[in-house]
């Protein structure tokens, strides 16, 4: 439930916001909705009301829950949150376990629809999620032996962006090879199909931490992480005197990224975000004596080595940016991320 919970299921006996009402009339068989302030209502309808409620809804279909399922919110496209609501409640994945195969196993195998990195075209191939050999791979032919690429669960992510690739169901997987960020982007016309994907890496890198960091239940969160902003902005050179050009930007964790183009495979250049304690700052504006830049609101990204010069086209995506830069500076840098930061120090 994300909103105020004017609406309800007299067959499920619970009550749920506008937005999730509309996701339960998509199970016609199994919720009938009603709205609490305008609708009719029988005295039996209440006094099930009365003697359920989300509290015990949860209780009953979320008994077995998995640690690592994840649980959507309000700001999440909609194929997570229907699919949530099928899950739990037209599914009962939750009430019983042998149901979880889909994305417990720690193997999965099957077909999806990747966008090719020259031409754009989406062509379907073989994706493999091996827990045991600790990757995620594909094919480019279906009868091939040897994989395109080989993704480590270690450095591995997924993060549903069906505005960007433009399809309801689009994922897009991103991992580590040298220290740079490689993008893959996916689809499948069964929502669930996808969904149980992205469960599945979740429970990969679910047990992966469990070994890498016992006793940690607080690495949750790291399962899979959506970015903290993305857009255009204009960036120069490392001399401040080469033009400004128009590049995409990602800002991941603490890795932000910048591309000529949305869906390119991978960045033209990356920049790590440390901590205020360690000398990086976000100011707005630029240096006096810089021109050439078309956009004029300005921001100035201090570093130990450098400073990084962008331009926004607008004043409301400065402040934007400022705060989603502002929000990983203000955080102290966690252990692991100091080596990280040593790697971007030692490219080449």
């Amino acid at each position: 439930m994300f909103g105020k919970p004017e609406w309800a299921s007299t067959t499920l006996g619970v009550f749920m916001c506008q937005s999730c009402s509309g996701l339960h009339r998509n199970i016609p068989h199994i919720s009938r909705v009603k709205s609490v302030l305008m609708d009719p209502w029988e005295t039996a309808e209440v006094q099930f009301m009365t003697s359920n409620g989300n509290t015990a809804a949860k209780d009953k279909y979320e008994e077995k829950l998995p640690e690592f399922y994840y649980k959507p919110t309000k700001s999440d496209c909609s194929v997570l949150r229907d699919q949530w609501i099928r899950a739990k409640y037209e599914r009962c994945e939750f009430m019983y376990k042998e149901r979880q195969e889909p994305y417990s196993t720690g193997y999965r195998e099957g077909f999806l629809w990747k966008r090719g990195r020259d031409n754009g075209q989406f062509l379907s191939r073989k994706f493999i999620l091996s827990e045991q050999e600790g990757v995620l791979k594909y094919f480019n032919k279906h009868e091939a032996r040897e994989p395109k690429a080989i993704m480590k669960i270690q450095t591995l992510n997924a993060s549903f962006q069906p505005q960007k690739i433009d399809h309801t169901n689009g994922l897009q997987i991103t991992y580590l090879k040298d220290n740079s960020t490689r993008n893959i982007f996916v689809y499948h016309d069964d929502g669930k199909e996808m969904v149980d994907w992205f469960n599945a890496i979740r429970a990969a890198r679910f047990h992966y931490l469990q070994v890498a960091y016992p006793g940690t239940v607080s690495q949750l969160p790291k399962l899979t992480r959506n970015f903290i902003k993305e857009g255009y902005m204009e960036k120069t050179g490392p001399k401040h005197t080469e033009g400004f050009k128009r590049r995409w930007f990602t800002m991941d964790d603490r890795r932000l990224m910048y591309l000529k183009d949305p869906l390119d495979a991978f960045a033209r250049g990356e920049v790590f975000i440390g901590s205020k304690e360690n000398s990086y700052s976000v100011l707005p504006g630029l240096p006096h004596s810089v021109q050439g830049n078309h956009w004029q609101f300005g921001i100035t990204i201090v570093t130990p080595d450098r400073r990084f010069l962008f331009t926004c086209e607008k004043e409301t995506d400065q402040k934007d940016w400022i705060a989603a830069f502002g929000s990983v500076i203000n955080r102290p840098m966690a252990p692991q991320e100091y080596a990280v930061e040593a790697q971007f120090k030692h490219k080449p």
